[in-house]
């Protein structure tokens, strides 16, 4: 196999993967929705950063301990659970805090908006990326099928993995495109806090799923 038909086999791949609503589009969504495009950005760069990652240490063959020892899938599974559950239900709980009848807008808006950094958002992103076992297993299992018999292992897993970014990038870059088209009603605190439920309740079952999957 070529290495320009690899490339073209794997953006399939990925392209279809990229395109399947999950926990990174929701997290693009809802920071870029309620006006936060430095966050959204930073959201997105992070879960960029965690997939270079896990291609790079998939092309190493770092990523095969995953598959190799329960212990340390069991680990990392946990670790992600937990860190998933935990924004999920903080996103959830602060809405709680400042939804009250006589709040006044701004002060909604104080509780509701956030500090909008890049560095936080990226933080965010790459956590939830890296914590997450499941994308180091789909790396073991999937990358490796599309180097082709005798190209650099390393030098080609990581053009497979810039794929991945690349339609990750521009996938991300029509998210936030069309969220900007929702702010005019995120306006109202009402609808913000209604976001961030949403949001939350869907980031915390990603969460408990990962901890009850096999």
């Amino acid at each position: 196999m070529a290495i320009s038909t690899a490339l073209w086999s794997f953006a399939l791949v990925v392209g279809l993967l990229t395109l399947t609503p999950g926990l990174d589009t929701a997290l693009v969504l809802r920071t870029s929705a309620l006006g936060r495009a430095k966050q959204a950005w930073g959201v997105v760069l992070g879960i960029q950063t965690g997939t270079l990652l896990w291609g790079a240490l998939t092309s190493l063959g770092v990523t095969a301990v995953l598959t190799a020892s329960q212990l340390a899938y069991e680990i990392l599974r946990w670790a992600g659970a937990a860190y998933l559950v935990w924004m999920g239900a903080r996103m959830i709980v602060d809405t709680w805090r400042g939804d009250r009848s006589d709040v006044a807008e701004g002060e909604a808006d104080a509780l509701t908006t956030g500090t909008d950094t890049v560095a936080g958002g990226w933080r965010q992103g790459t956590l939830t990326n890296l914590l997450n076992p499941k994308v180091g297993v789909f790396y073991v299992a999937v990358l490796p099928q599309f180097i082709p018999a005798g190209a650099p292992h390393f030098t080609t897993g990581l053009l497979l993995t810039g794929v991945h970014i690349l339609l990750g990038l521009v996938w991300s870059a029509l998210l936030i495109a069309f969220a900007r088209a929702l702010r005019g009603w995120l306006r109202k605190p009402r609808a913000r806090r209604l976001l961030d439920r949403i949001t939350g309740t869907v980031v915390a079952g990603f969460g408990l799923r990962l901890a009850t999957a096999d």
